[in-house]
C-alpha cells in the first residue's frame, strides 16, 4: 500500500496560495461591487438631473387657475359702473361710478370702508365719464360746463403701532378744480389720456361732432403754478355713431369703434387730425359689441356679438404702419366684458351665462375657463399685480385670486414663429429683458438651438479633419520616439482653460481675421494646395536624396512649406483688398454682397472652438487605430497591400468605432462650450448660417442671463428649459455614438 509522503512546507505553500486565492476573491468582489455601485450613482445622478429639470420647468406649461375669494354686496344699484379695482394687496376694492362717487370696501369684512365724491363746480352736471389705461388707474368726469375732472384713485400705506394700513383716497393729479376743455360745451363719449404735463381729450358736443383738445401746461416760475395751453380742432366726418372712444396713451392715435367698422385717426398733428384708416371688420350679420387696448396700447382687440375676438396691431407696409389682423380667438359663448392685464397681453372675459375664461394674446393659449355664479356682468379689472381679477356682477363686486404665473409660454411660442407686435412678419425671437414696464418678453428656444448647433458645426468643420488626420499619422505612420513627444503635447491642449481661448478668440483673433481676412481666405486656399504640391514633389525625387531623411521623419518637411505660405498669405492681403475689394473687405461684404459683417463670428468660433476640441478627437481616435492588431497590418502588407492600401482598407475599418466615437465625444464638448462662444461671438440670437455672423447658444445664455433672472420667473424657468434641452441634445448625441459604434464594431469585426 502506497503511501503520500509531503514535503516539508507544502502545508505553508497551499496555505498562502489559498491566502492570494481569497484576498484576490475578495479585491475582484470588491471591483465588482464597487463599479456597480459607482455606475449606479452616476445613473442616478442623471434621473435626478433629469428630474430636477423637469421639475422646474413643468409649473410654464400649467394653465391658469381662479377662485373666487369674496362676494361684496352694494346698495347703490341705480348708478352705472364705470370702473372698478383694488389696491395691490387685494385687500381693498373699490367701484367708480358715472357720476364720480367712488365706494371703498374691505374684501376680507366685506363691508364700506369710504366712500368720496369728487368736488363739482355749482351748476356743473357729470354729462360722461372715462377710464384711463388700466395700470393708472385714473378717470375723468366730463361736465356740462364744458371742463374735465381728472381723479386717481390711491391708496396710502403706513405702520401705526407697526401695523400694516392701508388708507384708500382720491388724488387729483391737476387739482381739485377742474379744468376748461371747452367752454359752454357738454362732454359728450369722453376719452383721455394724461403724460407729463400734456393731457389730450376726445369728446362728442352737443351737436355729435368729434372735437380734440390737447392741452400743455407750462409752470408759471412767478407763481409756480401751471398754465394750460389749449390746441382745439374739430375730427372731420367722424361718425357720429360710435360706441366709444379710445386715445392710445401716446396721443398718437384716435379709435372710434361703430358696429361694423373701426376708424383711427392720427392725431398728432392736433390741428389737423386726419383719418389713418378704416378697418371694415366683420359682415353685417355679426357686429363689434366691444373694442380694448392691450397693455402697451399697441394691439386693439375687437370683440364680437358671436363671441369672437380679434387681434390687430399695425404692420408696415408700403402705404405705411397700418392694422392688420394677426390672430384670432375663439370663444364658445358671447363676451360681453373684457378686461386687460395692466402689463402683460393678457386678457379675461366673462360670457353672459357668467364663464370666465383667460387668454393670452401672443400664444394664443386659453388658460382657464370656468363658469361662476357671475352672469350678466358689468365692469370688470385685474389688480395691479395681476394676481386678482374683480368682476361687477349681480349687484355686487366679485373678487377672485387668480394664479397666472407663466402665460406667455407655450409650445408654438418656444419652437414655431411668432409675430410680436412691432415686427413685420411672425419670427423667432430670443429677447427676454427690456426697461421697459409693459415690455413682453420673446423667448423662442429656436436661434439658440440654432446657434448651438451653428458653433458645433463650425468647430467641428475645423476640427475633425485636423484631429483625424493628425491621429491617422501618428498612431500608423510616426515613429514611437516621436509619438511618445507628439501625442502627449496635443492632449495635454485639453488641459487649457477654454477662458483663455475665448479671450485670445475674442481680443486678437478676431481683429486679426478682420484685418486680413483676404490673406485669411488665400491662406484656406494655399495651404491644402502646398501641401499637396508639395507631397507630390518629395514622391517624383530621386531615391538617394529621400533616403537621407529617415521615412518617419518625413513630415518636417512641411514645416518650411507651412510657415512661408503663412507668411505669403499675409503679405498679400493689402494688396488683394486694395485690388480686388476697393481697400475694405469688410465694406465690400457688407454693402456690395448684402452679407452682414460681425467682427466676432462663427469664423473665429470655429477656429478657436476647434483648438478645444481637437485633443478630444485626436486622443481617442489615436488610440482607435494604434490599438489595432498588428497581425492585420502585417498581414496585409505581407500579401503585397501598399501603406496606403493597409490603411484605408483594413486600420481605419477596424478603428471605425473608435473614430465615430471620437468624433461625437467632440461634437458634444462643442455643443456643450460656454467661455469661448460667450468671448468670441457677439451674442446675438440670429438663424443665419454665414460664416462672417455670430450666434447665440444654449449655454452662453445660460451662462449670461441665470444670475439676472427672477427665481421662479417665467425667464428662469426658460433658461432650466434651456438646460434641458442641452441635456436631451447630448443625450440624443451620445446614443446615436453607442448605437452606430455597436453596429460598427459588429460590422468589421470579422477583419
Amino acid at each position: 500500500m502506497e503511501s503520500q509522503v509531503n514535503q516539508p512546507g507544502s502545508e505553508t505553500k497551499s496555505l498562502l496560495v489559498g491566502r492570494k486565492a481569497n484576498r484576490r476573491a475578495f479585491t475582484d468582489k470588491a471591483a465588482e461591487v464597487g463599479v456597480t455601485v459607482g455606475g449606479t450613482m452616476v445613473f442616478v445622478a442623471l434621473l435626478l438631473i433629469f428630474f430636477y429639470l423637469l421639475y422646474v420647468i413643468k409649473p410654464i406649461f400649467d394653465g391658469a387657475d381662479v377662485e373666487p375669494v369674496s362676494t361684496i354686496s352694494y346698495q347703490n344699484t341705480e348708478t352705472a359702473t364705470l370702473m372698478v379695482g383694488s389696491d395691490e394687496q387685494n385687500e381693498i376694492a373699490y367701484r367708480v361710478l358715472v357720476n364720480g362717487q367712488v365706494d371703498f370696501y374691505s374684501v376680507a369684512s366685506k363691508q364700506l370702508i369710504e366712500s368720496f365724491q369728487p368736488p363739482l363746480p355749482v351748476g356743473a352736471t357729470v354729462v360722461s365719464s372715462a377710464k384711463a389705461k388700466p395700470n393708472e388707474q385714473r378717470f375723468s368726469l366730463g361736465l356740462s360746463t364744458g371742463e374735465a375732472l381728472i381723479v386717481g384713485v390711491d391708496f396710502g400705506v403706513t405702520y401705526p403701532d407697526n401695523v400694516r394700513t392701508i388708507t384708500p383716497r382720491l388724488r387729483y393729479p391737476l387739482g381739485e378744480t377742474p379744468i376748461m376743455v371747452d367752454e359752454g360745451q357738454a362732454l359728450h363719449h369722453l376719452a383721455f389720456d394724461y403724460i407729463d404735463n400734456r393731457i389730450g381729450f376726445a369728446y362728442q358736443d352737443e351737436q355729435g361732432a368729434w372735437k380734440l383738445n390737447r392741452l400743455e401746461g407750462e409752470e408759471n416760475m412767478m407763481t409756480e403754478e401751471i398754465e394750460w395751453y389749449s390746441d382745439l380742432s374739430v375730427v372731420e366726418d367722424a361718425p357720429k355713431d360710435a360706441l366709444t372712444a379710445l386715445m392710445t396713451p401716446d396721443h398718437r392715435q384716435l379709435i372710434l369703434p361703430t358696429t361694423n367698422k373701426i376708424f383711427i385717426y392720427d392725431i398728432r398733428d392736433t390741428d389737423e387730425p386726419s383719418l389713418l384708416q378704416v378697418l371694415d371688420v366683420k359682415d353685417g350679420s355679426n357686429k363689434v359689441s366691444n373694442v380694448s387696448l392691450l397693455a402697451g396700447a399697441s394691439s386693439i382687440l375687437i370683440n364680437y356679438e358671436d363671441g369672437t375676438i380679434d387681434q390687430y396691431f399695425q404692420v408696415s407696409s408700403r402705404n405705411g404702419r397700418l392694422y392688420q389682423k394677426i390672430r384670432d380667438f375663439e370663444i364658445d359663448s358671447p363676451v360681453q366684458t373684457i378686461a386687460t392685464e395692466f402689463y402683460r397681453k393678457s386678457f379675461a372675459v366673462v360670457s353672459p351665462e357668467g364663464e370666465l375664461s383667460l387668454l393670452y394674446t401672443t400664444s394664443q393659449r386659453n388658460l382657464f375657463t370656468e363658469k361662476f355664479n357671475i352672469a350678466k356682468p358689468g365692469e370688470m379689472a385685474f389688480s395691479p399685480r395681476s394676481n386678482a381679477l374683480i368682476v361687477e356682477a349681480n349687484n355686487s363686486l366679485n373678487v377672485f385670486a387668480v394664479d397666472n404665473d407663466h402665460p406667455e409660454v407655450s409650445w408654438s411660442a418656444l419652437w414655431q414663429k411668432v409675430w410680436y407686435e412691432g415686427y413685420p412678419e411672425p419670427q423667432y425671437v430670443w429677447q427676454s429683458t427690456s426697461g421697459s414696464d409693459d415690455f413682453e418678453a420673446k423667448l423662442s428656444l429656436m436661434p439658440l438651438a440654432f446657434g448651438t448647433m451653428k458653433a458645433a458645426f463650425y468647430a467641428m468643420l475645423f476640427a475633425v479633419p485636423l484631429a483625424i488626420a493628425g491621429a491617422i499619422y501618428t498612431a500608423y505612420f510616426m515613429s514611437p520616439k516621436v509619438r511618445s513627444v507628439v501625442k502627449p503635447t496635443i492632449e495635454i491642449m485639453e488641459a487649457l482653460p477654454t477662458v483663455i481661448l475665448g479671450f485670445l478668440a475674442g481680443l486678437w483673433l478676431a481683429p486679426l481675421i478682420e484685418d486680413h481676412l483676404p490673406g485669411i481666405l488665400v491662406l484656406l486656399t494655399l495651404l491644402p494646395t502646398s501641401i499637396l504640391l508639395s507631397a507630390f514633389t518629395w514622391s517624383r525625387l530621386p531615391n538617394s536624396w529621400k533616403q537621407r531623411l529617415p521615412e518617419t521623419y518625413q513630415e518636417i518637411m512641411l514645416i518650411p512649406v507651412i510657415l512661408f505660405v503663412g507668411w505669403f498669405s499675409f503679405e498679400i492681403s493689402p494688396v488683394i483688398e486694395i485690388a480686388f475689394f476697393d481697400g475694405n473687405t469688410r465694406q465690400f461684404i457688407t454693402n456690395d454682397l448684402g452679407i452682414t459683417f460681425d467682427q466676432r463670428n462663427a469664423f473665429v468660433v470655429g477656429i478657436a472652438m476647434g483648438f478645444a476640441v481637437i485633443p478630444t478627437i485626436f486622443s481617442i481616435a489615436e488610440d482607435a487605430i494604434f490599438s489595432v492588431p498588428r497581425h492585420l497590418s502585417n498581414g496585409s502588407l505581407a500579401l503585397g497591400a501598399t501603406n496606403w492600401q493597409t490603411l484605408t482598407r483594413v486600420v481605419l475599418l477596424t478603428a471605425s468605432p473608435g473614430i465615430f466615437s471620437a468624433v461625437m465625444m467632440g461634437l458634444g464638448r462643442a455643443v456643450g462650450e460656454t467661455m469661448i462662444v460667450l468671448m468670441a461671438t457677439g451674442n446675438t440670437a440670429i438663424l443665419e448660417w454665414s460664416v462672417f455672423e455670430g450666434m447665440r447658444t444654449l449655454a452662453a445664455n445660460i451662462a449670461v442671463e441665470m444670475p439676472e433672472s427672477a427665481i421662479g420667473s417665467s425667464h428662469y424657468r426658460v433658461l432650466f428649459l434651456a438646460a434641458f434641452v442641452l441635456f436631451v441634445f447630448t443625450f440624443v448625441f451620445n446614443t446615436i455614438a453607442e448605437v452606430v459604434r455597436q453596429r460598427l464594431r459588429e460590422r468589421y469585426s470579422s477583419l
